[in-house]
C-alpha cells in the first residue's frame, strides 16, 4: 500500500521527463553541504507517486560533465525523500549491434574519469562501498519488462565506459574501450551511480544510444547526437510513464543496506 509519500527521482541529461506530464508542479530551492544542485529540482506528481526531476547539466545545459554537481544532486534527492532514481543518459555505441535509437539498461561501468569527487566520505572515515553490482536489480527488472511490453528496441544489460569529457574520444581510445569488451560510452554515469549507492538509494540507468563514437570511419558530432536524441525523446517518456506506476514503495533489494560493512 502506498503511504502517499513515495517519491521517485528522475535525473536527466540531454533527455529528461517533460514537467508538463506532472501535476502540482513546483520548483524547490535546496542547499546541501556540497553547494546547490545543478538546478532547482522540479517537484510534481504522476498518479500517486511523487516525482522529483533534476536536470543534470543545469536548466540551460551550462554544466559540462566534469562540473556537474554530482554530490549535491544525489544529496538533494536523498534530502527530498527520494528512494529510487531513474537516470537518463545519451551514450555512444562501441559495438555494431548497439544501434543508434536503441535503449540500454547498463549493469556495469568502467570509470575512466580523472577529476571528480566520487564519495561523500572524504573526511573523518573511509567508506569502501561495494560496486560489484552497482545498479539496482529491482529497477532494472521493471525497466526490462516494460521495454519488452512496449516493444521498444532495448538491450537488457551493458557495460558503460565513463570518460571525463567534455571532448569526444580519440579513435585510439575508442578502439581500446572496444578491446575491453565495453558496450557503450558516456560522460556522466559515474560518479552518479556510486554516490547513489553511498546514499543507499536505488539507481537504474536508461541509456539512449545516439552514435557509434569514433571507432567507425564516421566520427561522432554534436549535430548527430542531438538529431538522434530528438527522435528518441518520446521513447524515454513513454517508458518512464509506464514504469513509474510499477515502482513499489517498499524496497526488498540490497540497495537500502549498501553501507552495511562498508566502513573500516
Amino acid at each position: 500500500m502506498e503511504s502517499g509519500n513515495h517519491k521517485i527521482g528522475i535525473i536527466g541529461g540531454t533527455v529528461t521527463l517533460d514537467e508538463s506530464l506532472l501535476k502540482n508542479v513546483q520548483r524547490i530551492r535546496v542547499k546541501t553541504p556540497y553547494g546547490s544542485p545543478s538546478a532547482a529540482p522540479i517537484s510534481g506528481e504522476i498518479g500517486k507517486k511523487g516525482i522529483i526531476i533534476l536536470p543534470r547539466h543545469g536548466d540551460s545545459h551550462t554544466l559540462n560533465p566534469t562540473n556537474v554537481k554530482y554530490r549535491a544532486n544525489i544529496w538533494t534527492m536523498k534530502e527530498l525523500g527520494v528512494r529510487q532514481i531513474f537516470a537518463v543518459n545519451a551514450v555512444g555505441s562501441l559495438k555494431e549491434e548497439f544501434r543508434p535509437g536503441d535503449i540500454v539498461f547498463p549493469d556495469q561501468f568502467i570509470d575512466f574519469t580523472k577529476f571528480r569527487k566520487s564519495t561523500f566520505y572524504d573526511s573523518r572515515k573511509v567508506c569502501h562501498i561495494s560496486s560489484a553490482d552497482p545498479f539496482c536489480p529491482e529497477l532494472r527488472k521493471i525497466l526490462i519488462e516494460t521495454a519488452e511490453e512496449l516493444s521498444l528496441p532495448y538491450h537488457p544489460k551493458g557495460t558503460c565506459v565513463v570518460v571525463e569529457g567534455p571532448r569526444f574520444s580519440a579513435r585510439a581510445e575508442s578502439n581500446i574501450f572496444r578491446s575491453w569488451n565495453a558496450d557503450i560510452i558516456n560522460m556522466t554515469m559515474f560518479p552518479e551511480v556510486i554516490l547513489a549507492r553511498e546514499a543507499e538509494l536505488c539507481y537504474a540507468n536508461i541509456s539512449m544510444v545516439t552514435d557509434y563514437d569514433c571507432w567507425k570511419e564516421h566520427a561522432v558530432s554534436n549535430e548527430e547526437v542531438l538529431k538522434t536524441m530528438k527522435l528518441n525523446v518520446e521513447k524515454v517518456r513513454k517508458l518512464l510513464m509506464a514504469v513509474i506506476p510499477k515502482v513499489k514503495e517498499e524496497r526488498t533489494c540490497s540497495c537500502k543496506d549498501a553501507l552495511n560493512g562498508a566502513f573500516m
